[in-house]
């Protein structure tokens, strides 16, 4: 005797891959927790929602990746490098975590943060299978990948790994942890995944695809986060100092890196290829009022840094934390 088959459960509106608001609003506004996002959320919702019909290169199969992105060019230079990119750091990502699965206080924890994990892996595997699309052979993509990305590795993730480490690993503060990844890392470049959804919409379907799927799952990560610490705070007061100081370093630890180089560059020769094919992009706006045509690589990075602050404002006073301590003179937008 078979069971009823069930009915497909209707998918969170934050999961929800038309529905969802931004990746900015929706790490601002929404309050969830690792109780709601546990593992079963994530098979549902998840896997089952957001991914849908996208699960294996993140976008649909109706979703096309136009020709002039397969030809030589100054678009194709910059989406191969700051897919790239974004393909290493999501890999360190996915190895930083494993750590916090291992020290998670609760089962809670424990598998919100495997379901990270497994999306971190997904966001840098879409991201190297979309460079095979593109036209990058298959065959030597990891080696293509470091090669372009050596100086990227060594001025950029290393400190970064070496600071996540020292306080995850070494130290086993799984909160202060919570805070270096949600806050310092993810804190900081996640405004780079909304502009990316932004400025390649209007050009290819499928990139604009892989970048809505990653930033919602961003959303989610950043929502979850807050609340862990936002409860942990108000049930130990005494973890403020710590983890204002945690913070703090971390600041002082993108102030000590030279991002800057990396973004500017391929942010210039979006520049060049977006005029190139101005016809394609018309009046789109890439925020209220502004065309993105009419804007320039340094408003674009501009803009992002105005995101991390917003949100970061917010997301601080939620937990009751003095915004301050998040002001800085430079901003990472990798």
């Amino acid at each position: 005797m078979t069971g009823t088959p069930q009915q497909p459960q209707p998918v969170a509106v934050e999961a929800d891959f038309d529905a969802a608001p931004g990746m900015l609003e929706g790490a601002m506004e929404l309050t969830i927790g690792p109780k709601e996002c546990n593992l079963a959320y994530w098979i549902t919702q998840v896997a089952q929602g957001t991914l849908r019909e996208r699960g294996i290169t993140g976008h649909h199969e109706r979703a096309q990746v136009p020709a002039f992105l397969k030809a030589p060019g100054p678009l194709r230079e910059a989406l191969v490098l700051e897919f790239g990119l974004r393909a290493l750091s999501e890999e360190i990502a996915t190895r930083l975590l494993a750590p916090y699965v291992e020290i998670a206080p609760s089962i809670l924890e424990m598998e919100f943060y495997s379901t990270q994990l497994l999306d971190e892996a997904r966001h840098a595997r879409v991201f190297r299978q979309h460079l095979v699309e593109l036209g990058m052979p298959e065959a030597t993509l990891i080696e293509d990948i470091e090669e372009m990305a050596v100086e990227f590795r060594r001025e950029v993730l290393k400190p970064v790994i070496d600071f996540t480490l020292d306080i995850v690993q070494k130290q086993r503060d799984f909160y202060g942890g919570v805070a270096v990844f949600a806050i310092v890392i993810e804190g900081v470049l996640a405004p780079a995944a909304e502009l990316s959804e932004r400025k390649w919409t209007p050009l290819s379907p499928a990139t604009g695809e892989i970048s809505r799927g990653t930033s919602i799952d961003e959303m989610r990560h950043l929502t979850v986060a807050n609340t862990i610490l936002r409860d942990y705070i108000r049930d130990n007061p005494g973890y403020r100092p710590r983890l204002l100081e945690i913070l703090r370093s971390g600041v002082e630890l993108w102030d000590s890196v030279d991002d800057r180089k990396f973004v500017m560059h391929r942010e210039e020769l979006f520049q060049k290829g977006m005029a190139e094919h101005a016809g394609l992009i018309a009046d789109y706006e890439i925020w209220p009022g502004t065309r993105l045509l009419d804007t320039t690589a340094d408003q674009r990075y501009a803009m992002a840094e105005q995101w991390t602050d917003k949100m970061a404002q917010a997301r601080l006073a939620e937990m009751g934390l003095p915004a301050e301590v998040m002001q800085s003179t430079t901003r990472a937008v990798a």
